[in-house]
């Protein structure tokens, strides 16, 4: 497993809040790439529950989205914006949980939209959550003039 540098670490105005280190009120999230699959490990805490010591579901569905984002941007190597987002939760998740494992990978791309599916796992390994998304993406010399995206590395390609 090889972690993936934050390509937009550094850069003015970047507040994203799943991913910013700089975002005081963000989720901190960082990546890495084992195969295929783009995996992320989270903790949880009670400042994210919906229901007493349970996690809300719009935040599992922003972790699952998240990974999809950096599915795109390391696997394709551009960028582009969530289509849809198809989220099935069954299993609760505790706020108390040491980790959760947040996995995903490209299911099919079609043109310019990508069909992505991700998990969450709770620390015993247990699937809890589960999303098909659509993404979206843009041509890579659109991404790098407009978007500023100079490519998605390993800390290995450094």
């Amino acid at each position: 497993m090889k972690k993936i540098i934050n390509p937009r670490e550094g850069l003015d105005g970047y507040m994203c809040f799943a991913c910013s280190p700089a975002n005081t009120s963000g989720l901190h999230m960082e990546f890495y790439e084992d195969g295929d699959d783009v995996v992320a490990f989270w903790k949880p805490d009670g400042r994210y529950q919906g229901w007493l010591n349970t996690l809300h579901g719009g935040i599992q569905s922003t972790l699952m989205d998240e990974v999809g984002g950096w599915i795109v941007v390391r696997k394709l190597q551009t960028t582009g914006v969530t289509s849809k987002l198809d989220a099935k939760f069954m299993k609760s998740i505790s706020t108390e949980e040491p980790q959760l494992t947040i996995r995903g990978r490209i299911k099919d791309k079609k043109r310019n939209a990508v069909f992505i599916e991700t998990e969450i796992c709770n620390s015993a390994g247990e699937l809890c959550s589960r999303a098909d998304m659509v993404y979206f993406t843009i041509p890579p010399e659109k991404a790098q003039e407009e978007f500023h995206f100079q490519g998605c590395r390993t800390e290995d390609e450094q």
